[in-house]
Order: structure tokens, then C-alpha cells, then sequence
């Protein structure tokens, strides 16, 4: 199973052999230790519960406090589940590095991103403005109007408008793995990835790669 928590750290640019200039986010992923697996006889289903970021033992609660002590881990601030196809051959308590990953792995990587607060329709679904002339006052950022007239003589649910924008989950898929540094636990990926710098980030082996087999 290829699969790991990490932070994004942000932004920078690498150079590969012809001197060409790669744009790639640097995650520093890991050491995750694997804190429990499920099983379909017991819940139904495979999956790995995976735990990310060492953290004193009274900044969580007695619960998961004893969650650790029975798989062998130390104290853990973060616990993510990844579900597997079957067995993934691992064992309550082991290790996972990018050293899992290596340069050319297509990966899924999932974040959550940059809350934007209050947004207008422009910004937050790329609505054009309305014109500014022919008496038109206060109203050029505005949506217009979105309802049904008599019938049902109401907005349809669902229709774009201004709201709270950002802060969702975020999978950007079939992302490559640029550099894997094991020394530093970080790992290059091509791209932009979901979040803003320091947010938490999954990393998967690519759903693409398993059903193109």
C-alpha cells in the first residue's frame, strides 16, 4: 500500500537534465505509524488507519491515549483511514516513510482548501458583471435574478450565488512524484497541490493507475 500523511511546505521549482524548470510542491510526509487495520470480518470492509505528527500525551484525550498504547505507537495529533482493494500486508504498529514512493509514481493527493470567507458570484463561480450603463446603479457585481417567475414562483435549490467559498475537500488526481528524499522525509510532487502552506495532505498511489491495471 502506497499511501501517507503529510504537510505541504510549500512551493519552489527543481531543474531535470535538460535544465528545464519543474514547478512542484514539497510535502514533508511522515513517518506514519499504522495504528489500526480493519477488516471485513470485524467492520465490513479493508483499511488502514494510519497516525501522522508525534504530540505529548496530554494534548490528547484518554481515549486515543490508550488507542496508541494498545498498538505500540507513541501519541499521535493526526489519524486518517485509507481504504485498500484487500489485505495490505501491513501490521499494527509499522512504519511508513516516502521511502514507500519512489520518482515517476503517479499519486492522488488530497487537501483541503484556503477558506475565502464571504464570497460574491464574480469570485466565487466566475460570473461576468453586468453592464455599467442605461441607468444601472450599485448593481454590477450583482447576479441578477435567479428565479422561476409564477411557477413555482421561487428559486430552484441549488443555484449558484454568493456564499461561503473555500475550505472544502480538495483531490487533485494522477500527480507525479518529481524527488523522494528519505534523509529529509519529503517528497517533490509536479504540480500544485490543495491547501494553504502547512495544511495536512494525503497521499495515495493514483486511483488511475489501478483501473488501468
Amino acid at each position: 500500500m502506497k499511501a501517507i500523511i503529510g504537510k505541504k511546505v510549500g512551493m519552489t521549482q527543481i531543474f531535470d537534465e535538460e535544465g528545464r524548470a519543474i514547478p512542484v510542491t514539497i510535502v514533508q510526509a511522515g513517518p506514519c505509524y499504522v495504528t489500526q487495520i480493519r477488516t471485513p470480518e470485524r467492520d465490513g470492509y479493508w483499511a488502514v488507519q494510519l497516525g501522522f505528527e508525534e504530540v505529548a500525551s496530554k494534548r490528547i484525550p484518554a481515549g486515543l491515549r490508550g488507542h496508541f498504547q494498545k498498538a505500540g505507537v507513541p501519541p499521535l495529533r493526526f489519524l486518517r483511514e485509507f481504504r485498500v482493494d484487500g489485505d495490505p500486508g501491513l501490521q499494527v504498529g509499522d512504519t511508513i516513510t516516502v521511502a514507500n514512493f519512489q520518482e515517476g509514481d503517479r499519486v492522488d493527493v488530497t487537501g483541503w482548501s484556503k477558506g475565502r470567507g464571504f464570497a460574491g458570484a464574480i469570485k466565487r463561480h466566475g460570473f461576468s458583471r453586468q453592464p455599467k450603463t442605461h441607468g444601472q446603479t450599485d448593481r454590477h457585481r450583482a447576479p441578477g435574478a435567479r428565479g422561476a417567475a409564477t411557477d413555482p414562483g421561487r428559486t430552484w435549490k441549488g443555484q449558484r450565488g454568493p456564499g461561503r467559498m473555500g475550505n472544502e475537500r480538495v483531490t487533485i488526481i494522477g500527480l507525479t512524484v518529481v524527488k523522494v528524499d528519505p534523509e529529509r522525509n519529503l517528497l517533490a510532487i509536479k504540480g500544485a497541490v490543495p491547501g494553504p502552506n502547512g495544511g495536512l495532505v494525503l497521499i495515495r498511489e493514483s486511483y488511475k493507475n489501478k483501473t488501468n491495471g
